[in-house]
């Protein structure tokens, strides 16, 4: 089955694209972070089962939080992505292409025992063949799409200006829309690109020629350094 493209139209005019991840690769994803857990478990198990019956309780204790938390962790503190996920260049974010939060990662893998049914993820694996974003159940009621990772060597036009560090944190979709921006660039006109680098407020508030500035830190996202 082939990826389709999830676009988000933002205020300030620009779009932000977004490959949704196919069944196959998330499943690869998925055995690796099952191998991961499964490790960790023997692990537990072999640590707590020396403390008899106590040692037991503890390690169904840990296992359960474990199972549950896992992605969860990974999802929130580690850019949307689990060790599985990472391997692919996979990550979860929102479906308005924005990082992934708490109450949403929570009631997603909440839900995976509802895509779990009735055996084998068999209703999440319909729900992602069925939705053109691949989203399984618990993606659907919480918001969430699991995507590509953006490759760092996006193709920039090539311009003059050297590659500047923005002077605040970027999330991801911020990094996004400034990147498309650069590529739209020597498509308008002097005129509508300052119009739509001002937007950015005080990315370029400091700068005399905000186009000249917004360039700049869309080559250093791209990791062209001068």
């Amino acid at each position: 089955m082939i990826d389709n493209k999830h676009d988000i139209e933002i205020p300030e005019g620009l779009t932000l694209h977004a490959i949704p991840a196919g069944p196959v690769v998330r499943l690869y994803a998925w055995i690796i972070d099952l191998l991961i857990r499964a490790a960790i478990y023997l692990i537990v198990i072999l640590a707590l089962s020396m403390l008899g019956e106590m040692g037991w309780g503890l390690a169904m204790i840990v296992l359960f939080a474990m199972e549950w938390f896992y992605p969860v962790f990974f999802e929130v503190l580690r850019d949307g992505a689990t060790p599985g996920k990472k391997a692919f260049g996979l990550k979860v974010i929102h479906d308005d292409l924005t990082p992934i939060g708490w109450q949403a990662s929570i009631l997603r893998n909440l839900l995976r025992s509802v895509d779990f049914l009735p055996v084998l993820y068999l209703f999440g694996l319909i729900s992602i063949l069925l939705n053109k974003k691949f989203q399984r159940l618990g993606d659907l009621a919480a918001g969430t799409l699991v995507i590509h990772r953006h490759k760092e060597d996006q193709t920039l036009p090539q311009f003059t200006s050297p590659a500047k560090a923005p002077q605040q944190s970027l999330i991801p979709r911020e990094q996004q829309a400034i990147l498309n921006f650069a590529q739209r660039y020597p498509t308008m006109t002097h005129a509508r690109s300052d119009e739509l680098a001002r937007t950015t407020g005080s990315l370029v508030k400091s700068s005399d020629d905000a186009v000249a500035e917004l360039l700049s830190i869309a080559k250093w996202i791209t990791g062209k350094r001068d």
